[in-house]
């Protein structure tokens, strides 16, 4: 007979604390791979290669997506991870889009006007991300545009269109595309969460949805991507125009109770 080894509680609570030392690096490896592709896509913009510069922006919003979801389901949010990840948002989503933009698109304007509005760009993702960081954890919404859907859109309009803007007419529009993103990033809109989205035993619609989603990207990649950009880019000022649509007409119906004889009028 073999004899039996007797295991100390410093044994057993050996592979406990590698396996949770693993469970914390592991959303840091996503946003790692964030910061690789905003890096990749910016090498990629220099080399004129402006399509793989949108995809890889388009990577790096589904590795941001997962390295917070990953973190909250371990457990494993911590004060490093918030601020790493901000930093990697800068880095994808504000540097990157800015410099695809500028040189995909604002070439045609003036240089200054150009640079301007890209630089517009970067610098309120940044006071986007500092906001966020500050209100973390306070409200179900974010207020503004997220500047990960900011960066996106700019990737998903360059993937759409693939050919750089030779016009002045387009570079102009660009611009005011660009600024208008700007502004919304550093607005008080709310712009819906997903952070709350569960795939549970009751999520097989959520499920469905997903599985639809994913096909039609890989099938009309263009064409989806830039609606679901802009859609949810567009959701933060029609929900607001909604609300005020919705709260002027209470009031017009609280001053018609209040004054019954105001419809006999004549």
């Amino acid at each position: 007979m073999k004899p039996q080894v007797q295991l100390s509680e410093n044994d057993i609570a050996r592979p406990a604390r590698r396996l949770g030392r693993s469970v914390f690096i592991l959303p840091s490896l996503f946003t790692v791979g964030n910061i690789f592709c905003g890096y990749y896509a910016i090498i990629a913009t220099m080399r004129g290669n402006y399509d793989l510069a949108a995809q890889a922006i388009g990577v790096a919003f589904i590795l941001d997506a997962l390295d917070g979801r990953i973190a909250r389901l371990t457990n494993a949010t911590s004060g490093f991870g918030l601020q790493l990840d901000s930093l990697a948002d800068v880095i994808s989503f504000g540097i990157a889009p800015s410099i695809l933009v500028f040189n995909w698109g604002l070439q045609s304007v003036d240089h200054r006007l150009g640079w301007i509005a890209a630089f517009t760009f970067t610098i309120c993702g940044a006071m986007r991300l500092a906001r966020f960081n500050v209100q973390a954890g306070r409200f179900k919404h974010f207020v503004g545009l997220p500047i990960p859907a900011g960066g996106v859109t700019i990737a998903a309009v360059v993937h759409f269109f693939v050919e750089p803007v030779s016009t002045t007419i387009g570079a102009g529009v660009l611009v005011v595309t660009v600024f208008v993103l700007a502004f919304l990033m550093i607005s008080t809109l709310r712009y819906s969460s997903l952070k709350n989205l569960t795939l549970g035993r009751k999520s097989h619609f959520t499920i469905l949805i997903i599985a639809l989603l994913v096909a039609l990207i890989y099938a009309y990649s263009r064409w989806t991507l830039l609606l679901l950009a802009v859609g949810y880019t567009s959701s933060g000022p029609v929900s607001r125009l909604y609300h005020f649509v919705r709260h002027k007409r209470r009031i017009t119906e609280e001053i018609r109770l209040h004054d019954p004889l105001e419809d006999h009028q004549v």
